[in-house]
């Protein structure tokens, strides 16, 4: 019967706030291994040999890691909020193991006193409710375990004899207060929870390297290897301070970051910031951001790091009216109410949860986000909100970071698709697998041999954009170069089948494209009736269907009224660029 409710509730909740997309892959990840401790199969021999055995080798458990900073800080209502998200992230599929932060200065009591608050607000959700551990992590000497295991933990590890894979086991929440001991006999003292939340991670997945087995001056030393009892999917920091901010707008928090294409730049920018207000802030956003780093470097490619503020994580504030009956669910308490359900206000870890990208799009512009439609949050206590992905290298050519993109000079040398830097056989299956279209390569290679501005390319041939300077109708080249009319035209917009939805692909190639190729605007088209227009809408700051033609016109160029110059050269455009697919090429896409 419980079980029964948990998957109404599921169901209810992802037809409110997931794509068909979306509610599959989170449905094959999540629902099918739900915890249901308290449904036990029927009482025969044969259910009995089978309980048996998975008992004797569980399955690893879904879990999030979540650094609660300064929880001695949050009012009751607001950690009572936390506490509600946190059972509802359980009753969804993911189990918390929270590490309680509060502070390097707080003392013994004030750690007890909070773990103890929030285990009694969790509680307050019913069973299974919470579990304290607060003596598992230990710091041991450097000569004492193997090098390789003390780096990112600073020499904290997890010295644990079963109570957290037994809590997990139980579904419960743990809640493990940031501080440690050098022995079994000494006292604890608070921790930098960076290095007890690495090692957690370390040690749910089974990469913390265990104590030796032996002496190694007598060469018969052995590392014991732990088994991997979680499988982390997210670490979760609850920080006042909320996500990382932007450089040139540090009212507003980045909504996703790539990290292998942003992390070394986003640092520098912290570090150099004088927007930020106070000089402990700029170093918690530090610290959070390598902690995000750290951990996803050691975890699965698909696991993510979110950023945000306690009070954003406890949807303290009340988003309008249920769309979810209560009596759907096991407990009146655990209602899914304010959830995901409405767009004045998402809760940033359960939609995350069910949709694996951040609650607003991260290539979703400003000024989108500010009309009323979109509801974007302005109070940067309860909408700041980052979500961090290992990602994808984003390679570009030619790189805007050397030289800025502009038009060559008639007759001068230009880049070329053909380059050996352009890896051309695999660039042509992701636009043939995107489009589900055979290409014909040589007209289209013709067609942007001379007016290529650039190619961005995403990991490993699984995204790009084909960018090209086009010349409007009724002018030739020389003349428009002259004149600084040649159009930024997005050519080709292409990503791997397998990789489109939330994989965060589309949206790192179209955020390279506008913020670091084309800040200044660009133009293209796509078919009336393509699916797609609704996300290049959100994108856009203009659209215009041209009559009498198969053609919707967007741009990204800020400030153009219906009879802007600029924006005739762009219909010109659109309206006379000729398409390059093998079958029916005459026919416009």
């Amino acid at each position: 019967m419980e079980h029964s409710r948990s998957d109404d509730v599921i169901v209810s909740v992802l037809e409110a706030s997931a794509t068909r997309r979306e509610a599959k892959g989170y449905l094959q990840k999540y629902a099918s291994n739900q915890p249901s401790p308290l449904e036990r199969p029927k009482d025969t021999a044969k259910n009995n040999e089978a309980a048996a055995a998975k008992d004797s080798c569980p399955e690893p458990v879904n879990a999030a890691i979540v650094k609660l900073r300064l929880p001695q800080e949050l009012s009751t209502d607001a950690l009572y909020g936390v506490a509600k998200t946190l059972s509802q992230l359980r009753m969804l599929g993911l189990l918390a193991l929270v590490v309680v932060d509060c502070g390097i200065a707080a003392d013994r009591q004030t750690f007890d006193d909070e773990a103890l608050r929030l285990c009694e607000a969790i509680d307050s959700f019913g069973s299974p409710g919470a579990k304290i551990a607060d003596h598992v992590f230990l710091r041991r000497h450097t000569g004492d375990f193997p090098s390789a295991d003390s780096g990112l933990s600073g020499g904290v590890r997890v010295e644990d004899v079963g109570l957290l894979n037994r809590a997990l086991q139980h579904s419960m929440i743990v809640v493990i207060p940031s501080f440690v001991r050098q022995d079994d006999i000494s006292s604890h003292v608070p921790a930098e929870a960076n290095e007890t939340t690495m090692s957690l991670a370390k040690f749910l997945s089974g990469v913390q390297l265990g104590t030796m087995n032996g002496d190694p001056a007598d060469g018969v030393a052995q590392v014991l290897l732990p088994n991997r009892i979680a499988s982390v999917e997210r670490i979760i920091i609850l920080d006042p301070v909320g996500g990382i901010p932007m450089s040139l707008r540090p009212d507003v928090s980045h909504r996703f970051i790539n990290i292998e294409q942003e992390y070394g730049d986003l640092i520098d920018s912290l570090k150099m910031s004088e927007c930020i207000a106070h000089v402990t802030d700029v170093q918690s956003h530090i610290a959070n951001l390598s902690l995000a780093k750290d951990a996803l470097s050691i975890l699965p490619p698909t696991s993510s790091a979110l950023i945000t503020t306690p009070r954003a994580a406890a949807n303290t504030r009340s988003s309008g009216p249920s769309r979810l009956s209560v009596s759907a669910l096991g407990h009146p308490l655990i209602g899914f109410n304010d959830m995901v359900t409405t767009r004045k206000q998402k809760n940033p870890l359960l939609h995350n949860l069910l949709t694996d990208r951040p609650a607003f799009s991260p290539s979703l512009p400003l000024q989108r986000m500010q009309d009323d439609k979109y509801k974007y949050p302005q109070n940067a206590d309860t909408g700041s909100a980052t979500l961090v992905k290992r990602g994808m290298p984003v390679t570009v050519y030619p790189d805007p970071r050397l030289h800025r993109w502009q038009p060559p000079s008639p007759g001068s040398s230009r880049l070329r698709l053909t380059d050996n830097c352009i890896d051309l056989p695999r660039l042509l299956y992701l636009i043939e697998d995107s489009f589900s279209r055979k290409l014909d390569a040589r007209h289209y290679l013709e067609r942007v041999s001379e007016n290529l501005a650039g190619i961005i390319i995403a990991g490993e041939y699984e995204g790009c954009a084909i960018l090209t300077w086009e010349t409007p109708d009724g002018i030739d080249e020389k003349a428009a170069y002259n004149s600084g009319r040649l159009v930024p035209y997005l050519d080709k917009f292409a990503v791997l089948k397998n990789r489109q939805g939330s994989s965060g692909v589309a949206d790192i190639v179209f955020n390279s494209m506008v913020q670091d190729c084309f800040p200044g605007g660009l133009c293209w088209r796509s078919r009336k009736n393509n699916p797609v227009n609704k996300w290049y809408f959100e994108r856009s700051t203009g659209t215009c269907k041209l009559f009498d033609s198969n053609w919707t016109m967007f741009w990204t160029t800020i400030g153009l009224g219906n009879r802007h110059p600029t924006l005739q050269d762009y219909e010109s455009v659109c309206r006379g660029v000729q398409p390059s697919w093998a079958v029916n090429a005459h026919i416009p896409d």
